[in-house]
């Protein structure tokens, strides 16, 4: 085989490992040598576990050929973020607070996926503590778009997303709170997918009763994202949302019929900012698909209505999250911080007790209007992210369409306002924008309807595969090697 085997699909290359037209150690190589020759010009696969994998493969190898029964993920290479803990694996969360730890246990989600035969080749690039839409930290640096590494791929799984665009691996881990998954695969066009709240156990989430983040797939495709999830799923009680998704639900994505489905479309969930060309791609794509649906309204989920303030709801549930995560750094490692975790926790601090009482009242206000959509709809569709990929430099959006951006994270809205809701989402890609940089939709559904969203998901990209305007991107990797 050639390099070229790390460019199928998961699903493909678990199919032809079952019956051994391929081994795992041919794959294992076929990733490592593409990490070796393009990762230089985009730097995502950050820290690398190359001589353990390379034995995992090999034990791989001998178990099919001695006719074991094999694990879902069985002889799969994996890129895991750098939020999480990684047994014998350098794990920093981006920080220079953590920048010299190696975890003596895997986390649960990694345990997971390695029992069912995922082999670790290497850890993800994330800011620090995941704070950010912009993958960069001062322990490793940038990572840069495969499509144009002067840009960001956004964040904070921004090192999973390269990793998979440029076919280092199959399958990747992510996490997202406020789109920490999904803008990262709409900026490098990938497939991402946040499941409801739980679905990912996290038995050490130090906020244990925020279910704001979650742990999620990302991979090339939704089948593969939803044959990864298989594997993250568990029920750990530690986790206080955990069991609350039948994993038999995923057995197949296959087969959905969208003539079934009535569509919601938005280009901006009615409070969001959105740049002017991305809305109007937006609706030049969604007018070549909007036929497939059974029906397709052209509403909102009335996030604002009311007298609503969605943002500021944002604001207070995230200040809280990183108080919770970050004061005590903060007071005795300061110096040690980044810009985007100190201001969340300022930011957190200055919020007071009546605050949070209003918070939790408006959420619960949103969510239900939200759910009370879906009585009339299936899922709901918008852009992944509000603007173009920008320079790396650059730490954040700082103004659309010539309105300057009040937080660093109000760019960010088309995917923590369904957040605010419990959503899960899918972001799929969808073409390339007017600069030709890759483009995304989210397919959102109500908590607890992940397996109908990443149905839909599959189903759109099935549809998209032979469109020119709507297929998947791919990154010129000659260009990368150079």
């Amino acid at each position: 085989m050639t390099q070229d085997l790390c460019d199928k699909t998961a699903t493909e290359l678990r199919r032809l490992i079952g019956t051994k037209e391929i081994s795992p150690v041919e794959l294992l190589e076929s990733c490592i040598g593409r990490v070796e020759a393009v990762d230089g010009a985009v730097n995502c696969m950050v820290t690398r576990a190359y001589d353990r994998a390379r034995e995992e493969a090999k034990v791989a190898e001998q178990a099919v050929m001695d006719g074991d029964e094999l694990g879902l993920l069985h002889g799969l290479p994996i890129g895991i973020k750098d939020l999480e803990a990684t047994e014998g694996v350098r794990t920093t969360w981006g920080s220079l607070t953590q920048k010299d730890t190696v975890p003596t246990a895997d986390q649960g989600s990694v345990a997971a996926v390695r029992a069912e035969g995922a082999i670790v080749l290497g850890k993800t690039n994330t800011p620090e503590y995941g704070a950010g839409a912009n993958t960069k930290n001062r322990v490793f640096g940038a990572t840069g778009n495969p499509f144009n590494p002067d840009l960001t791929c956004a964040g904070s799984s921004g090192g999973s997303a390269v990793a998979l665009a440029t076919g280092m691996v199959p399958i990747a881990s992510g996490s997202d709170y406020g789109g920490s998954l999904r803008t990262p695969a709409g900026f490098c066009g990938i497939t991402g997918f946040r499941p409801s709240p739980g679905t990912v156990p996290a038995e050490g989430k130090s906020t244990a009763l925020m279910p704001w983040s979650v742990l999620g797939p990302m991979a090339r495709s939704a089948e593969d994202a939803a044959l990864l999830l298989q594997a993250q799923m568990d029920d750990d009680k530690r986790d206080p949302f955990s069991g609350l998704v039948d994993p038999r639900l995923f057995g197949t994505v296959d087969g959905l019929d969208l003539g079934s489905i009535r569509a919601a479309i938005t280009p901006d969930l009615g409070c969001c900012p959105v740049d002017n060309d991305i809305r109007a791609v937006f609706k030049e794509r969604t007018d070549q698909f909007r036929g497939v649906f059974a029906e397709a309204q052209d509403r909102d989920p009335g996030f604002n209505d009311d007298g609503g303030d969605i943002h500021r709801v944002f604001e207070i549930f995230r200040g809280l999250t990183f108080v919770g995560l970050h004061h005590e750094k903060l007071e005795n490692q300061r110096d040690l911080l980044g810009p985007n975790v100190i201001d969340n926790t300022e930011r957190g601090l200055d919020i007071t007790a009546a605050d949070v009482g209003w918070g939790l009242r408006e959420q619960s206000k949103l969510m239900r209007r939200f759910i009370d959509m879906y009585d009339e709809v299936d899922v709901l569709i918008c852009p992944a992210a509000s603007v173009s990929p920008f320079p790396h430099d650059q730490l954040f959006v700082e103004e659309i369409n010539g309105e300057k951006m009040p937080t660093y994270m109000r760019w960010l809205a088309l995917s923590y306002a369904p957040t605010m809701a419990l959503a899960c989402g899918a972001v799929i890609s969808c073409g390339v924008d007017r600069k030709g940089m890759p483009f995304g939709i989210q397919i959102i559904g109500p908590n607890g309807s992940d397996a109908l969203v990443l149905a839909v998901a599959h189903a759109l990209e099935q549809y998209f595969a032979d469109k020119a305007d709507l297929k998947r991107p791919i990154p010129d990797l000659a260009k990368l090697r150079s």
